[in-house]
């Protein structure tokens, strides 16, 4: 196995079995997600870009948010729909590679991020007093930073490995995008060892930032249950709130896919999985944090009188 090379010079995305009909219909369900993602993210960073009321850590961190979800959505469904639309659904091999790095590169980034999130909450909600004194420009931005460097890094070791691998057939990958799992099912040696670094490294970035989101949140809800008022907890609890359902919906869908030593369930039931990283959490983001905000509604009638939601006129 070890004097193999590589004959595969491209996949096929088997997707969504189905007729044309079903094909057409689950184009036309993807193409409108996917517009209302970009549409709606873009939205948020030109929102948050413009208007110096939101110039804030935490309206800062959503606008990355929103960024790396348009990162990672745009890695995925527009290949994903011209295989709808194709008789020969095939990715070449190194685009393959590479939409493998970029998804899970800014998923792994988001994952950091939404931990940075959570802190940055408990720092409001727990130490009000002191969060701008904390919190600061500087800081805000190392954080960021850290976030996109930690999960971009993370990722890279990995997807080399699995980059070096041989694959002398088939070629079929029961996915809509190139995911890791059903990769390595193809390669033409062992993979044990990389399944097992998947895992660690998956579990690592998965768990450990869950472990920083959870502190966070315990202490936030023991602070709010201090709070003598109804109205003064339901005031802090919508602050967090709308963070804590992206947390929900990413981190579930996350670790049900990738953080399993032994893949019990089907593929076919890790796309439907996907479909919530990849198309669900990316549309809900902006209208959870916009129609839930208030500065952030504001601020958006605020740019439509102005009209001025071109970056380039803010």
């Amino acid at each position: 196995m070890r004097n193999q090379t590589r004959n595969v010079t491209e996949f096929i995305l088997l997707g969504f079995a189905g007729t044309k009909r079903v094909e057409l219909v689950l184009f036309t369900l993807f193409f409108i997600s996917y517009v209302f993602a970009l549409v709606g993210n873009f939205i948020i960073i030109a929102l948050v870009w413009c208007e110096r009321t939101l110039h804030s850590p935490m309206y800062m961190f959503i606008a990355n948010l929103s960024f790396l979800e348009t990162l990672y959505t745009t890695a995925v469904i527009p290949k994903m729909l011209v295989n709808f639309m194709s008789q020969r659904k095939s990715i070449a091999f190194h685009s393959c590679i590479l939409q493998v790095y970029i998804y899970f590169s800014a998923g792994s980034s988001e994952f950091f991020l939404l931990a940075v999130m959570s802190f940055d909450r408990y720092l409001a909600i727990c130490n009000p007093l002191r969060y701008t004194a904390i919190m600061t420009l500087r800081l805000c931005l190392l954080l960021i930073a850290a976030s996109w460097m930690w999960g971009f890094f993370a990722v890279l070791p990995p997807t080399i490995l699995v980059s070096q691998l041989p694959f002398c057939g088939p070629n079929s990958i029961n996915h809509f995008f190139c995911d890791v799992d059903p990769i390595l099912k193809l390669a033409s040696s062992d993979v044990r060892k990389i399944e097992m670094i998947n895992f660690v490294n998956s579990a690592l970035l998965l768990l450990g930032s869950l472990l920083l989101t959870s502190v966070s949140y315990i202490s936030i809800i023991g602070t709010v249950l201090r709070i003598p008022s109804a109205k003064g907890r339901q005031k802090a609890f919508s602050t967090c709130a709308s963070h804590l359902i992206v947390v929900t919906l990413f981190y579930g869908s996350s670790i049900f896919i990738y953080v399993q030593p032994q893949k019990n369930h089907s593929l076919d039931l890790n796309k439907v999985a996907s479909i919530l990283n990849t198309v669900i959490t990316p549309l809900l983001n902006p209208f959870i944090y916009s129609l839930r905000n208030k500065k952030v509604k504001e601020a958006l009638r605020h740019l439509t009188r102005r009209k001025i939601f071109p970056l380039i006129n803010c």
